[in-house]
């Protein structure tokens, strides 16, 4: 106990909390690139590499409709006590490793100015250092921060899952390996705040196409895998293949079409292909390996959104893909959001339920990624990792929730109404 409240008290000190609750200083088309040598991939040149990573959609501030968060207690968060927040901590300190590298005076974001600005947070994560294991994180957290909800105007929350899967891969054709995994297109033009368009070869520009369209004209393949794959692999946005010499590489998110995301679940139960409890990850896989491929390419073009990716080797040690933040991932650590309504690389605290979470659940994530189909003010989606397992309970995951994130306390205390919660006891009642 005593070497815990060293660790509050030295965390407090640092974050000048203690004395100065408003934080210091406040003023063209071809076969897949291989290496011959080896018979697998090389990871994409940096020549073919997009200049940037596209976001998932662009976002134009001001442009949703928003509430402001609401002042709470972490007494009153449902589940805060017997929570995990150790890996949230964790990943909450590599988006404090990019906010060192903004500009003191930046905005944590552009659509929520109630989240602060650079320089607010740097007392708070320099604090975070001294967290060593769940007990440290939980008391510095509860130290630091103040909770605010966040709720949507119309009252809707959806909380998903998603993965980094692991599939078997091709240097070239093989069946049941025939669908090309599809690099960065150098015909691919973005223009912020406009859209992305295909570059034609009289000069001219058009919205670039849908996947129908990509797929009947053939794309430069990295390699290749089943198609079903492939599909989910775009729907996950990265993912790990493995080729038959072991060698395992990344295939990474490089851009989209421009086109919305269309749910292939909403589209199969229309049609009564698929009953409401195979609407799943995994039941549409299930119907997929046995439908007929007219069907399954059907239902695929269903989604005209299309993914194209770089490859990279694996790093060491790494945790997971590198989200839209820019640091990789947490398993249970980090969450992707709507960029349109919360802000990118502070901490939420959920409220939901999944099979894959043993039912009712609540923990600490950290906003580091984004998705095509995230929307919405209490929408979040919850890395669960890695591999099968992941996979198997990430799918398992759509349900509606809460969602509060959690702000320094000298951002939080210019939010009204915070004061009355600013303890650990009582705070406002539950809507």
């Amino acid at each position: 106990m005593k070497r815990l409240t060293g660790l509050i008290f030295a965390a407090c000190l640092t974050a000048s909390c203690a004395s100065n609750p408003q934080g210091p200083g406040h003023t063209g088309r071809g076969a897949a690139h291989t290496d011959v040598a080896m018979g697998h991939p090389a990871p994409t040149p940096d020549s073919r590499r997009p200049s940037e990573r596209p976001p998932e959609k662009e976002i134009t501030p001001g442009g949703a409709q928003q509430m402001p968060p609401a002042p709470a207690a972490f007494a009153s968060l449902p589940g805060w006590s017997d929570a995990d927040v150790y890996p949230g901590t964790m990943a909450l300190r590599k988006s404090c490793s990019l906010f060192r590298e903004g500009a003191a005076d930046a905005p944590i974001s552009d659509v929520a100015p109630w989240a602060g600005r650079t320089l607010d947070w740097l007392p708070a994560c320099a604090a975070l250092e001294v967290v060593e294991d769940e007990a440290s994180a939980r008391a510095v957290i509860q130290a630091l921060f103040r909770p605010v909800e966040i709720s949507a105007p119309n009252g809707e929350s959806r909380f998903t899952g998603y993965f980094e899967p692991v599939y078997e891969a091709r240097t070239t054709p093989q069946p049941p390996f025939t669908e090309p995994i599809p690099a960065y297109p150098a015909d691919l033009e973005r223009e912020n705040g406009v859209g992305i368009f295909q570059r034609l070869p009289n000069g001219a520009r058009r919205p670039y196409p849908d996947r129908k369209a990509i797929t009947e004209a053939g794309v430069e393949p990295l390699a290749y895998a089943h198609p079903a794959d492939v599909f989910f692999l775009q729907i996950q946005g990265s993912g790990k293949l493995v080729f038959p010499d072991g060698t395992t590489m990344k295939a990474v998110y490089a851009s989209h079409n421009g086109h919305p995301f269309a749910s292939t679940a909403n589209w199969l139960l229309q049609r009564g292909w698929i009953s409401r409890g195979e609407a799943s990850m995994q039941g549409i896989r299930a119907w997929m390996d046995r439908a007929t491929p007219e069907q399954v390419r059907q239902a695929m073009n269903a989604n005209p959104r299309y993914i194209f990716f770089t490859l990279e080797a694996p790093e060491d040690g790494e945790t997971g893909p590198k989200g839209a933040m820019g640091v990789p991932l947490t398993p249970l650590g980090s969450l992707a959001i709507d960029r349109e309504h919360n802000p990118m690389g502070v901490p939420m605290f959920v409220n939901t339920s999944a099979p894959g979470l043993g039912g009712d659940w609540s923990g600490l994530l950290v906003a580091q990624d984004t998705g095509g189909a995230i929307n919405g003010a209490v929408r979040g989606d919850i890395y669960f990792g890695t591999g099968k397992e992941a996979g198997e309970r990430a799918g398992t995951m759509n349900a509606p929730g809460r969602l509060w994130a959690l702000l320094p306390r000298a951002v939080a205390d210019r939010i009204p109404g915070v004061d009355a919660y600013a303890d650990l006891g009582q705070g406002p009642a539950s809507h």
